[in-house]
Formats: structure tokens, sequence, C-alpha cells
């Protein structure tokens, strides 16, 4: 019996033990986070599935996991020597396991999860699904608990401050801003969970997630004081001065819980349903909350002129360390073959050697040929792929920088590259163009941008199926809402795009078996120059690094397409070259070369 058949085995005796038919497992934790620390990977340690979404149910004779298109191909090499089978998720980002349960459960069964990494909107949506089917819920303890002999520590890492300089504004202002929020909806307190917003308002980094440069917190914010729950093994002497007189004090980690309950019926707080776990908006007197998005969100979504002086430095960073890169690929591959985890490895090195960096904002996604299309394939040693000078190569990473948080993939042709390639290349540059020389009004959400991106592949019969646009944290999360460029974003969730939002545009086409194709770069709402009345706004492309033309056909792109490719290449020039050795000069010139019709 495989590791993971011996785990799930566990679970079932476990769920037996305690009348349990099904038992939900997510991979989230109590913070809702995307990425988590080793201690809340639960999903993958019950399923062997390393991707970053992903839901699992287990019954007792079945082991199920839910994931998107982005996983599919990942999930099957993944689950193929264990019984969990993959149910392919139809629209992202949805609970149709929850379905799935409905048809498959008796009446009057139980369902089990740990409310600790569920949202109240979570546990809502499957009371309002499951309710009428009289199911009932056992959500008391995390029933991996006893059986998850090797479970890794919470993360002790220690966090530092970041300067002014950086972040353009202080803790202390941001606090007050969001302090004038609270109290215009006569709240006392503000509760913030979400690690980057804490991270952001406290202008702290920390290294407790892998690549994410976030602590394990909560906030409290409140007109007379604010409290910190944090392990204070993190916090150093000199530090822990400053949030005093800040007005910020410390309390442990675990001591949220005592201090909502402690909450009466005079104090009011705020807190999000999106982003509090259940267990501890459990905790809260019903007549103290007051329910809204977490202030902090849309304030570390606009980026300050700060923020963008500094995000522009790290593009540069990026740039050169991408260009070390492929000119050693290049050199590399003329008497050795070099395989995917070399490249993802010799790529880290280059952006350590350009300073201040704090590691990858993500694993590289280094797919040559049919792994290319897998989206977010992670090359292992001992089982990746080599390369040799022909095939294509996509290449997506990102660092993270004091300065800021990066996220670029390229497409390159390792050797003489087919029409067919060429031809999709094209389509998925003209997506990519169309989108960055977009000119759009005040209240415009990204549902309505992402056709512009999905045009020219579609008019062949082609499509994606991922966004096309995430938000982007400043030396933080490389995945940040609340904006986004995507057609599933709907409702509530379409946020318009407003100034300083920092966004990636990432249109891609994937062929199964042979090779994938994106092109990303990252992209700043800025006012637009022409237009005033009403407010117009376009993007500023911030990303430095050019665009591979050897996979260009250039008679599918109209002049003002090509305009837009020579233009973003002499800025790239110009930026790059005052940075590099001459050798590394003529190499830029001649990517950046000026095209001719």
């Amino acid at each position: 019996m495989s590791q993971i058949n011996q785990r799930i085995a566990a679970l079932r005796s476990t769920m037996s033990t305690q009348n349990i038919d099904a038992y939900i497992i997510p991979s989230s934790d109590p913070h809702q986070s995307e990425y988590t620390a080793p201690y809340w990977q639960a999903r993958n340690w019950i399923s062997g599935f390393t991707g970053s979404a992903g839901t699992v149910v287990i019954t007792h004779d079945h082991a199920g996991l839910w994931t998107d298109s982005r996983y599919f191909l990942q999930a099957e090499q993944e689950l193929a020597n264990s019984e969990m089978t993959l149910h392919r998720l139809t629209i992202p980002h949805t609970a149709e396991h929850l379905n799935w349960l409905v048809e498959q459960l008796p009446d009057n069964s139980t369902i089990g999860f740990d409310s600790s990494v569920f949202s109240v909107n979570q546990v809502r949506q499957i009371s309002r699904v499951l309710h009428h089917e009289n199911i009932s819920f056992y959500t008391e303890k995390d029933l991996l608990q006893n059986i998850w002999t090797d479970r890794p520590p919470l993360p002790q890492n220690e966090i530092f401050a970041l300067p002014i300089e950086n972040t353009g504004q202080s803790r202390a202002d941001k606090i007050n801003t969001i302090c004038d929020t609270i109290l215009s909806k006569s709240c006392q307190y503000h509760l913030v969970t979400s690690l980057d917003d804490i991270a952001w308002i406290l202008n702290i980094r920390s290294n407790d997630v892998e690549c994410n440069p976030v602590t394990i917190a909560y906030l409290i914010i409140g007109a007379e004081k604010s409290i910190l729950f944090i392990d204070k093994g993190k916090i150093s002497e000199d530090l822990h001065d400053q949030f005093l007189q800040d007005g910020i004090i410390l309390q442990p980690y675990t001591a949220i819980t005592s201090f909502l309950q402690e909450l009466d019926e005079s104090q009011k707080i705020w807190i999000d349903p999106s982003r509090i776990n259940h267990q501890l908006f459990n905790a809260i007197p019903e007549i103290s909350v007051y329910k809204g998005e977490t202030i902090s969100t849309t304030l570390k979504a606009r980026k300050n002129p700060i923020e963008v002086s500094n995000i522009k430095k790290a593009m540069l960073k990026d740039g050169v360390a991408l260009t070390k890169l492929f000119r050693w690929l290049n050199a590399e591959l003329e008497h050795r073959g070099i395989t995917e985890v070399e490249v993802a490895q010799q790529l880290d090195e280059f952006r350590r050697t350009q300073g201040d960096y704090h590691g990858e904002s993500f694993a590289a996604i280094v797919g040559y040929k049919g792994n290319g299309a897998i989206v977010h394939y992670r090359a292992k040693e001992g089982s990746c792929a080599t390369l040799a000078k022909e095939g294509i190569l996509l290449l997506d990473s990102g660092g993270q920088y004091l300065q800021g948080t990066t996220d670029i993939t390229r497409t390159i042709a390792l050797g003489t590259p087919t029409e067919e390639q060429k031809r999709n290349f094209t389509l998925v540059l003209k997506g990519h163009i169309a989108l960055a020389q977009l000119k759009f009004p005040e209240g415009t959400h990204g549902n309505q941008m992402e056709i512009l991106a999905r045009q020219a592949l579609w008019q062949y019969g082609l499509n994606y199926g991922h966004g096309t646009g995430h938000g982007v944290g400043h030396f933080l999360n490389v995945h940040e809402g609340p904006q986004s460029i995507g057609s599933g974003v709907t409702g509530k969730a379409a946020v318009p795009f407003e100034e300083g939002m920092f966004t990636s545009n990432e249109p891609g086409y994937y062929k199964e078996g042979e090779y994938g194709i994106r092109i990303e770069n990252l992209i700043l709402t800025v006012k637009d120059k022409v237009c005033d009345d009403p407010q117009f706004y376009s993007f500023e492309t911030l990303t430095l690094f050019p665009i591979d033309q050897t996979l260009i056909d250039f008679s599918l792109l109209n002049k003002k397409e090509i305009n837009w490719l020579n233009t973003y290449h002499k800025e790239v020039e110009n930026a790059l070259l005052p940075l590099l050795n001459q050798e590394e000069q003529v190499w830029m010139k001649h990517q950046c070369k000026q095209y001719e019709s």
C-alpha cells in the first residue's frame, strides 16, 4: 500500500470513531492564505498533490481531489500511484465537491472539517448547499492532528522592519487611516487576519511562508490601542520598542481567541467574513460584529509613488539577472544538456547577486517542450527534462527584492521553431499587446478587459485555461487582490482598476505533450494623459526584458502592434544597457533589434 493510501486509511479509521461520513480538507490555513506554511499543508500531506489550489474529500469508499485546469496534468502525475481520484473543476475556484457530496451521501450523514481553516463565507456556503439534505457537521477538531505524527512545527522566523524609504508611508500613518474608517462605522476595533495585510500595515517582513515574506500573526487595530498577536521570540528588542512608540502592544499568537471572547456589548469589531476563519468568528459575541472588507486590501493594492519607484528598481535587477541566465543557457547548451532544475537554480543565483534579494516570489516554472504545457509545472531532481538545442522553453519566475516583487514569463526557442509554434506565439503576443495598450474609463473591471487578450487566439479556435492577470504585492505576495483580469471574476468580486494597481498581463497557449507559450509582464495602472473627464486610465509596462523575436510571425502583426514591440524593446535596451558588461550589451542590442516592415 502506498504511503498516501496508508494516510487515507488512518483518517478513515479516525472518521469511524467519530461517526463521520465525509471529511473535507482545503488548501488554506487559519489566515486564508493561498500559500501556506508546512504546518498547514494538510491537503498536500493526505493526497500527494503539491499544487497551490485544490480540495480533498475523503469518504469511507472514495478519496477525491478537486482542482482546476491549471493543475490537471500535474495532478494526474502526482495522484497516479494512490487511490486518490482527480475531479476536474468545470469552473475554477468553485465548490463543486459540495455538489458531489449531495449526490453521494445519504440523508442524516455527518461531514467533518477543521473550521479553523475555513472562512465564515465558506462555511456558510457549505451549510447552504448541504443543509436541506439533513446533513450535520463535525467541526470540533482537526482529525489529522493525531495521525500526522511528523507534522512540521509552526514557523518561528524573526521579522524585520522596512524603512520609510521603501514603504513611502509609516505604520502609524497607515493605522491612523484605518482607524478613521473604523470610527466612521462606529467600530472600536478592526481584526486583520490576512498575513500580507498585517505585513503591509506594520511595514514588516519575514519568511514564515515559502516565497511569501510574511509572518504568522493576527492584528487588532483600535482607536485606543493596537495589538499584534504573535510569538514574541520573532521580535527583536529594537522592533518591540518601535511598536510601543506606535501604540502597538504584543500578545501571544494563540491569545486572539480569548481577546475576542471578552469583547462586551459596547465594543464593536469590524471583521471580514471572507478572511476570518469560522472558529475565530464563533468566539466573538454576535452583537459586537460589523462585517466589511479588510480595510487595507484596497489601500495596499494602490501602490504609492515611493513603492512604484522601488518596484522599478527591482525590475532593473530582474532584467540583469535574466540576461545573465539566458546568456549562460545559450553558452552551456553548445556543449552539454541542462536540466530544468539547473535552470531554476542558476536563475536564483543570478538574482541573488543583484543584492537585497530575499528569494523567489514563487517556485520557478521551467517547462521544456511538453512540460511547458503544464501550467504550474515544477521541475524535480531526477525526473525533470533535459534541455537541448531544439524545442521551446517556457520560464515563469519571480524574485522577492527589498525594492519589490517580480513575476515574468518568457517563452524562447532553443532551436528552429515550427510555423505552428510561431503562429501561436504571435497570437499570444497580439493578446498581450492589446491589453498593454488599453485605455479605459474609471470603473472598468478586469472581466471587461480579458477578451482583448484572447480575441486573436479565438479567431483560430484556440484558448487557455487560466486567468489573464493577478495583482502583485510590493515585496509581498506575488498574488495579491483585489483586482484581477479574468472572465470568471464577476459580481462583488469584480473590482474596478485604480491608479497605482500593479497587475500581471499573461495570456498563453498550451499544446498538451508538446509545448507551452506564455508572455507575462507586470503593468501599472496610471492616469492617462489624454483624457480626464471622465477619468481614463492606461497601463505602463514595468517588466524589462526582451521578447523572443525568433518566435514571432511578423506578418500577423499590424503596424500598431509592431510599433508597440519596437518601443518596448527600445525601453528595455535603454534601461538595461548601462547595467551590463560589453558582451552582455552586444547580446541585448541583438535581442532588442528594431523590426522594420
